[in-house]
């Protein structure tokens, strides 16, 4: 019968040869990069969620509860039990298709949850809570929301505010409201977009206010010429005026696929030398068109 037996004086050299570390779970060793240390994980998973994914299955958890104010808040509770921040980008893309699908309440209670938590309190977020209490016939909370941001700020709320209030006014044809926000647009010295000059320009013509619209006119023409991006260039077109006609002989002549092709060398025109071009040719710019307590 063949029998191996080593020797002592060999084991004992390879004993000596292999150095055994002291705290073997200090260092996991990697075949492509050797040895390296181990860092402690808080959690370990290996399925990976993107945020695309995490708001859809938002939105999946909300639709199907009731609008019960403390079953929505546990579910979303519930939701984000795990994560170690909380999913500010996850919840505005839930927003964002919420907004999509027209879901007014679900947006009204995430959005309410969300500033609950002392997250997201950002213009965008108001303006989506303020969109939303406005399509739901909820107005008595969206003027109560628009009084607490008109006067938080006063001199920095942005214009699209005031753009979502006089339409909202103006579908409901509240005019006096209307007419209100308006003063105020031109007491912090505001200026107007197309929309707004539209509105309370019908709004005039139907109230047969003709001289009040004379004058809008006059101090807030329609622009000649609009800024759009293309291809990263700004680029300076024509403006298709309200009264313009669609006639396919006189569109070739204002076509913008031509006037694109024209870059105009002021490029780098800022939106206040923009406003002073529109200004000059006024001469009454400066008084106000209609009152805040103006009794007309």
């Amino acid at each position: 019968m063949l029998c191996l037996r080593y020797s002592p004086a060999t084991i004992t050299r390879r004993l000596d040869s292999v150095e055994i570390p002291k705290n073997p779970r200090s260092i996991v060793v990697c075949g492509a990069k050797g040895p390296r240390p181990r860092y402690p994980r808080v959690w370990k998973t290996r399925q990976r969620i993107g945020t695309i994914s995490k708001s859809a299955k938002l939105v999946d958890c909300i639709k199907g509860l009731s609008n019960v104010k403390e079953e929505v808040y546990g579910a979303l509770d519930s939701f984000i039990a795990w994560e170690l921040e909380f999913p500010l980008i996850t919840v505005k893309k839930a927003l964002k298709t919420l907004e999509d699908q027209k879901e007014w309440k679900r947006i009204i209670q995430v959005t309410k949850w969300m500033l609950s938590k002392g997250q997201g309190r950002t213009m965008g977020s108001y303006f989506t809570l303020l969109n939303a209490l406005a399509e739901d016939g909820r107005l008595d909370e969206a003027e109560e929301l628009w009084t607490k941001l008109f006067s938080e700020n006063l001199e920095s709320l942005p214009r699209v505010f005031y753009d979502k209030m006089i339409s909202i006014y103006y579908r409901r044809d509240m005019h006096e409201k209307m007419f209100e926000i308006f003063a105020d647009m031109e007491e912090l010295g505001i200026r107007p977009n197309t929309s707004i000059v539209k509105m309370i320009g019908d709004v005039f013509q139907k109230l047969g206010m003709l001289d009040k619209y004379e004058r809008l006119q006059k101090k807030y023409p329609p622009p000649k010429w609009e800024y759009r991006y293309i291809k990263g260039k700004r680029v300076r077109i024509r403006a298709k005026l309200t009264g313009e006609s669609d006639d396919p002989g006189e569109a070739e002549s204002d076509d913008p696929g031509e006037a694109v092709n024209e870059i105009n060398d002021k490029t780098d025109m800022n939106s206040n030398e923009m406003h002073d071009e529109a200004d000059s040719s006024v001469d009454d710019a400066d008084e106000p068109i209609y009152e805040a307590h103006n009794s007309s």
